[in-house]
């Protein structure tokens, strides 16, 4: 029995993750949504696994946002937070026009240390202020469900950064990506799929080394990328201060927002 059991584990994780919902079914903490019946030929459909997961989330999210005031479908906004492995996601309130935070999940696995990515291969998470639209989810993932947050963006290539395929997915593996756990991605990718499918044209992920607080930063000061740090921290504090996320541009190298 313990050797069918590795051997299933080794299959399901050479087929990025096609079987993890049978041993989750085993675990009796795992909500019974994040359980998919999904058989091998139906998970490898991206259309198929992408509409069992947002129709398995869809009930109990709609619960959890409505409990904050909240609404399935409202514009959504992404902040990671490298050293503490955080992912946060903030949801428009309409009733004030500002973002309201919902849920904030573990980042599982991601490689590299404090630092923007700079070269394709480099294995870095990325740092700055990306944006995400529908054509760049990937249901078909081979880390279950993921989504390209759009690296190198302008300010990337205006500094000679290479890079590509720069996601936000499950399976808990990472190269430079944000790797979550399967369950949190489900929830990640039904929601802002939700809020795309809504209207919403894209929605903003910044991605920053730490919480950008004066005594963080002070702690950098001799730290080469203090400088470029002081740059998000102008995007960062915009949002704190006002409730909603900047439009972001970039101006003589630098970002820039209004």
């Amino acid at each position: 029995m313990k050797t069918a059991v590795i051997t299933a584990l080794c299959l399901a994780t050479a087929l990025g993750g096609i079987y993890w919902f049978h041993f989750h079914g085993h675990n009796p903490m795992t909500p019974a949504d994040h359980i998919s019946h999904l058989t091998k030929q139906e998970y490898a459909s991206g259309n198929l696994r992408e509409k069992d997961a947002i129709t398995r989330m869809t009930p109990r999210m709609t619960r959890e946002l409505g409990e904050l005031g909240l609404k399935l479908g409202s514009p959504v906004f992404l902040r990671a937070f490298k050293e503490s492995s955080e992912l946060e996601m903030w949801v428009l309130r309409e009733a004030t026009g500002k973002y309201r935070h919902f849920k904030t999940w573990p980042i599982a696995a991601m490689s590299g240390v404090l630092g923007p990515k700079l070269a394709e291969g480099d294995r870095q998470a990325p740092e700055g202020f990306y944006f995400v639209k529908r054509s760049q989810f990937k249901p078909d993932s081979s880390y279950h469900l993921a989504f390209n947050i759009g690296y190198p963006n302008s300010y990337d290539r205006f500094h000679h950064r290479t890079g590509s395929a720069i996601m936000v997915h499950g399976n808990k593996v990472s190269a430079g990506c944000l790797a979550m756990t399967d369950p949190g991605i489900e929830e990640i990718y039904s929601v802002c799929a939700s809020a795309l499918d809504n209207g919403q044209p894209f929605f903003r992920i910044h991605i920053f080394p730490f919480r950008m607080t004066p005594e963080r930063l002070a702690a950098e000061t001799g730290n080469p990328w203090h400088g470029f740090w002081l740059n998000l921290k102008e995007g960062y504090d915009w949002f704190e201060q006002k409730g909603t996320p900047p439009n972001v541009t970039v101006r003589d190298g630098r970002y820039a927002f209004d």
